[in-house]
């Protein structure tokens, strides 16, 4: 199934891809994953988020992952992700993570976090944790 031109401004968890799909990157990257809210489980809080971009965190903090950057009401967030995931991933699918499944991975990784009220400036997403949600997403 294809990915409408409208789908990126639905929340991640309504633009999960069916199995052996692969998210082309299309359009501008900061139009990769449309503006979303996250209730938070624990009060009445709501976060707006918006995505920003990704690039690689070892050319800024050394580190071994692919950065994302997201506002979320008004304040910058990065979500690293690993960088062992993506090459686990590819001897799994034979295939790379495109730059938009990554955002959708990290954007889902994101909206857990915020739902349970965890807040922070910077996450750092195991590998393990990245695999898990690619899987969860349908991104295979």
């Amino acid at each position: 199934m294809a990915q409408s031109s409208t789908s990126a401004a639905k929340p991640v968890s309504a633009r999960k891809p069916t199995s052996a799909t692969m998210i082309q990157n299309r359009g501008a990257m900061s139009e990769f994953i449309g503006a979303f809210d996250v209730p938070s489980r624990l009060t009445d809080q709501a976060y707006h988020v918006r995505f920003s971009h990704l690039w690689n965190g070892v050319a800024t903090r050394h580190s071994d992952t692919i950065d994302t950057k997201f506002v979320v009401d008004g304040r910058g967030v990065i979500v690293g992700l690993a960088h062992p995931a993506f090459v686990t991933f590819r001897e799994r699918a034979h295939r790379d993570l495109t730059d938009r499944e990554a955002s959708y991975a990290a954007a889902e990784y994101l909206r857990e976090r915020l739902q349970q009220e965890d807040e922070r400036d910077l996450y750092d997403v195991p590998s393990e944790e990245v695999l898990r949600i690619v899987a969860l997403l349908g991104i295979s």
